[in-house]
């Protein structure tokens, strides 16, 4: 008999090689119906996994992380097997679940078209009627390598012949397809309710540009229909207020053929960007920090100090000055230590916090490029505090103050990870330790909830990590506290104690937007282009209702830029109604209309921008309204 230990905190007896399923058939009810995969002893299983020894038992359904992942793992084999019948002659890479979907990459000699989806798609609603179930089974390393040859699959032998000698190979039968997986899956096909293909794109094999280009299907499933229409309406939403799109719209940027990867910021984004280094400005003042200017290119020499050489060299990009080897940084940490290291500091004087606006270049493939979201150049509102190890966790706590007061202006809610020790990392087991537990200690002592992502820190320090979520409920990775003993070995910099030796600082690593031009992005796709009136790089426009109106509507434009609100006049011979509806497009806050009346009594007649005519003000009233609601950040 084994000991089974259910989430409820029941525990129940059972013959050894008794499956999951069979425990899911006796608790019955909802469960039954709804459940997916079991983790077992922190291991996720196959519903068909048989206990051979006691275990704690968690069932899983789509609404945990791993159900979800295992129930889009299951679509992408059913894709799969759709291409496979459709096309025939189709070599299979991989296709795994990924946030809200999934994808699977295909070697096929046809080329892949928008109508062939939904011949695919009715295909895969076949297989699922099928019902077929998805078998695990094992083969023998060399048994495995002649299958798959015979198949034709050469991808399927790359990735076996990448595993170590002693990998069990596992693959996973459905109806007549069979894949190379780990796993786990659903039960069988039937278990899948709605799905929906989305998307074509390229996708070079195992990421690599020297690799073949394959084409990669792109998908999502949910357990019920309602819920795929209401995903598919959020991505209609989201494509609405696609950055890239309002960017052209709204004249605030543009990415051009002689730069791929290298935004150029218009004038009406330049103000944007201003407001937000402005407000970056005075809320690192307020909390005592000094701002300084790193070069954006550095010896060789510095960069193989850093780590940067060995850990980051094939993100880089190089040039030489009088023959010597130089790299255009990718990120501004080593410069804030050489400012450090230029006078010799005392106890008292830290923490030192330094903020940087810091260029930094980074090499991203030309097929990862979109937007503002991911370029090859961007400015990072970088912080580097130099502090006592005993002022770690303050410090931290300030940090995580900061992000949260400057993320409350914009009106986002957040949640926070803590990121561990990557597989390439410099530095000692006991350093990753202690660094990681400081920081888990200020979230715990702060009540602020994390889940861990193991594996994913610098590959200096452990991290803190923001993941902001925007007005249509996505989430983007943000802010950022790193923790790093590392980089002051390196660079040989200290601090002479109370006892008058010279020891070590302990750094922190911080961003706050991140990236500025990919924090823009996400503010333009948070408001849908209708930016809060601080930072709208047009506050007002001045809309006469004929020509003899060009005259007070120029002196009400004066008024306004004098007390330094960005308005203009819109002068043309347009209707009124043309006028507003252009402003409205524009996404412009507000708009003043004026005719002989307010040109009488000094007023003007106030459209907002959502809620349309809002009666008529006396100009300087609208002036102390508008200017309190900027002051306010409102």
């Amino acid at each position: 008999m084994v000991v089974v230990s259910l989430a409820n905190g029941a525990k129940r007896e059972y013959p050894r090689g008794t499956r999951v399923a069979d425990i899911v058939d006796e608790l019955g009810g909802r469960l039954k119906k709804e459940a997916l995969v079991a983790r077992v002893n922190g291991v996720v299983h196959d519903l068909s996994y048989a206990l051979d020894e006691d275990a704690e038992v968690c069932i899983l359904t789509f609404n945990d992380s791993d159900g979800e992942d295992v129930y889009r793992h299951t679509s992408s084999h059913i894709l799969a097997l759709a291409v496979k019948r459709l096309f025939g002659d189709v070599k299979l890479g991989i296709g795994p679940s990924i946030k809200d979907g999934f994808y699977y990459d295909f070697d096929c000699k046809e080329t892949f078209v928008p109508t062939d989806l939904e011949r695919i798609e009715k295909e895969m609603e076949k297989i699922i009627k099928e019902d077929l179930p998805l078998e695990r089974f094992e083969l023998e390393r060399t048994h495995a390598l002649k299958f798959f040859a015979d198949s034709g699959e050469i991808y399927k032998v790359e990735l076996i012949e990448g595993l170590p000698e002693d990998a069990v190979i596992s693959c996973y039968r459905c109806g007549e397809f069979v894949d190379l997986c780990a796993g786990p899956h659903l039960p069988s096909t039937g278990k899948v309710k709605a799905v929906k293909l989305l998307s074509l794109a390229g996708a070079y094999w195992r990421g690599s540009e020297k690799n073949p280009m394959l084409q990669r299907i792109y998908g999502t499933s949910f357990p019920k229909k309602s819920m795929l229409e209401e995903y598919l309406h959020r991505l209609e939403e989201a494509k609405k207020r696609d950055h890239r799109k309002l960017g052209r719209e709204l004249d605030l940027f543009s990415i051009q053929d002689e730069g791929p990867g290298f935004p150029l910021l218009h004038p009406r984004g330049m103000i944007i960007r201003n407001e937000l280094e402005n407000f970056w400005r005075e809320e690192h003042r307020r909390d005592g920090y000094s701002e300084i200017k790193t070069p954006i290119i550095l010896n060789r020499v510095l960069w193989e100090r850093s780590g940067h050489w060995d850990h980051y060299k094939e993100n880089m990009y190089f040039t030489q000055i009088d023959e010597q080897d130089f790299a255009v940084k990718p990120m501004n940490c080593p410069g804030a230590m050489l400012v450090f290291r230029t006078k010799m500091h005392s106890y008292r004087d830290l923490p030192v916090r330094m903020g940087e606006l810091g260029l930094v270049h980074r090499h991203e493939l030309s097929g990862t490029l979109h937007g503002l979201m991911r370029v090859r150049a961007f400015t990072q509102d970088d912080a580097h505090i130099f502090m006592l190890p005993s002022q770690i966790k303050d410090e931290v706590a300030k940090v995580i103050e900061l992000t949260d007061r400057i993320y409350n202006v914009f009106g986002f809610e957040y949640h926070v990870e803590l990121s561990t020790r990557p597989e390439k990392a410099m530095g000692s087991q006991e350093m990753w330790d202690a660094a990681t537990s400081a920081l888990r200690e200020v979230l715990e002592e702060r009540n602020i909830s994390f889940v861990i992502n193991e594996g994913d820190g610098a590959f200096y320090g452990p991290k803190i990590d923001f993941h902001l979520k925007d007005s249509i409920g996505r989430t983007w990775q943000c802010g950022t506290i790193q923790l790093d003993f590392q980089m002051p070995e390196k660079f040989d910099i200290s601090y002479v104690g109370e006892d008058g030796q010279k020891h070590r600082p302990a750094v922190i690593h911080r961003v706050v937007f991140g990236s500025i031009e990919r924090f823009f992005a996400v503010l333009i796709e948070h408001y849908a282009g209708a930016f809060p009136v601080w930072l709208s790089p047009v506050q007002t426009v001045i809309i006469p209702i004929t020509d003899r109106h060009h005259e007070y509507a120029n002196q009400v434009l004066a008024a306004l830029e004098k007390e330094g609100i960005r308005a203009e006049a819109d002068l043309r011979s347009e209707k009124v109604g043309y006028k507003i509806r252009e402003a409205q497009l524009q996404k412009i806050p507000y708009m003043l209309v004026v005719g002989d009346k307010e040109a009488e009594s000094g007023e003007v007649g106030v459209r907002e921008r959502s809620a349309g005519d809002v009666g008529s003000l006396p100009l300087d009233q609208f002036i102390a309204n508008i200017k309190e609601e900027i002051n306010n950040k409102s």
